[in-house]
């Protein structure tokens, strides 16, 4: 447990401020100011469409099982005792 712990607050304590602020210049430097704001909406673009897919998957997921356990309310295990 003190290995997670200890792992955890590495983890953590490894990016601040100025490690933030210098990746960002990096960044800039890199792409340069008109490119970025593209590369942003492509970014939410994507994001969105990720939304999107996992939102459909979810519904198709909550309709199957909602079938089925209309399915198994509608068995009548009192049925073949009747015949």
């Amino acid at each position: 447990m003190n290995i997670i712990m200890s792992i955890n607050t590495i983890l953590l304590g490894m990016f601040g401020g100025p490690e933030i602020l210098v990746v960002m210049v990096i960044v800039v430097l890199l792409f340069g100011g008109k490119k970025i704001p593209e590369l942003m909406r492509g970014l939410g673009k994507g994001m969105k469409e990720f939304k999107d897919a996992t939102k459909d998957i979810k519904s198709e997921i909550n309709d199957a099982t909602g079938d089925i356990k209309k399915e198994i309310s509608d068995i009548d295990p009192t049925k073949e005792l009747r015949k």
